[in-house]
């Protein structure tokens, strides 16, 4: 796949970016935030990582929901409504003119100089950034080069009791010593075990493998990120009735499977080349889920009769169909 570019994708150049700062359109070459920002001084803050389609911001719903869930975990107030941090993201998306990217919303418990113990009344930190990427469904490219080559970490997942998995926060600490561990092999992406010598999910995303005829992934019972990908999956799965199993696993059963595969919102379906060395690669279950994805995506994000989606964003209904924006003609098909 050719590197994203800012060609037909964005008339605004990387150095023109501009990026949401607590309500605020800003520069991205000026966008910052205070040297006291429990985000920046310790991790103390979570974010979504979020695929636009067509101008359509995918799976919103549940990307918000879960960006709720987390900062709940952390005792984290959101600033404001749910609507609100949407506006601020097709905004950005407009101020950039992209249709096709991958956004990161991030919430912070804000600038405080109280130490460790955070304040009873936090002024939270909003910040919404934006990347431009190929389009996707079955129409666009792959999100990414080659199929993955997964090592086996020695740095373990951070158990509930530390931190709960269900919350995506921005200290990533652990998934980093994780990949650090993978420089000394040709591995592209770290298999991160829990500390009973489970597998878990890979650094960055969640993991499938293919054994006896049926769809295999880590379940959430243990510290395994909910991944919206992930769920995607699942129920893509059930529907064209594939037999799946959320469960415990070992590493040895993922060396041994038919096929394997990773899913993120932006590498959305990966097939897994090697696991330790050994050769798994990804077969008909894992093509056939990407097309799958693929086809949902096209349904939810975009236009039968266009190649871009609509100018103006619409909104992603739960049936993953789209629905008008107010004082938009969803109707009327639009250019590229």
């Amino acid at each position: 796949m050719p590197p994203p570019g800012e060609g037909g994708m964005s008339k605004v150049s990387a150095d023109d970016r501009q990026y949401h700062v607590d309500g605020e359109l800003v520069a991205a070459s000026e966008a910052t935030v205070s040297v006291h920002d429990r985000g920046f001084a310790y991790g103390d803050a979570v974010f979504e990582t979020i695929r636009v389609y067509g101008g359509v911001p995918f799976r919103w719903a549940a990307h918000a929901g879960r960006l709720a869930e987390s900062a709940a975990a952390l005792s984290l107030p959101l600033p404001v409504e749910t609507a609100e941090l949407r506006a601020r993201v097709i905004e950005t998306l407009a101020a950039n003119d992209l249709q096709e990217a991958t956004v990161k919303l991030s919430v912070t418990r804000g600038s405080d100089t109280r130490g460790l113990t955070p304040s009873a009344e936090p002024e939270p930190t909003v910040v919404v950034t934006v990347s431009p990427l190929s389009r996707g469904g079955t129409a666009g490219e792959r999100m990414w080069d080659e199929p993955a080559r997964l090592q086996t970490a020695k740095t373990r997942r951070v158990p509930d009791r530390a931190l709960p998995s269900e919350a995506k926060t921005q200290n990533y600490l652990n998934q980093i010593l994780a990949r650090l561990e993978t420089r000394v092999s040709d591995a592209t992406e770290a298999l991160v075990l829990d500390t009973d010598g489970y597998v878990a999910e890979a650094a960055t995303a969640n993991l499938w493998f293919v054994a006896d005829d049926a769809l295999r992934t880590p379940s959430l019972e243990g510290p395994v990120l909910p991944g919206i990908t992930r769920e995607t999956v699942l129920e893509l799965a059930r529907a064209e009735g594939i037999p799946v199993e959320e469960g415990r696993y070992e590493p040895d059963d993922v060396r041994a499977a038919d096929e394997a595969f990773l899913t993120s919102s932006i590498r959305e379906v990966k097939p897994i080349a090697t696991v330790d060395g050994v050769a798994v690669g990804g077969g008909p279950v894992t093509t056939l889920v990407g097309r799958l994805y693929d086809a949902r995506v096209d349904a939810a994000c975009y236009d039968e009769n266009n190649d871009g989606g609509s100018d103006s964003p619409r909104e992603e209904t739960d049936s993953g169909e789209t629905a008008p924006q107010e004082g938009t003609d969803d109707s009327q098909p639009s250019g590229p």
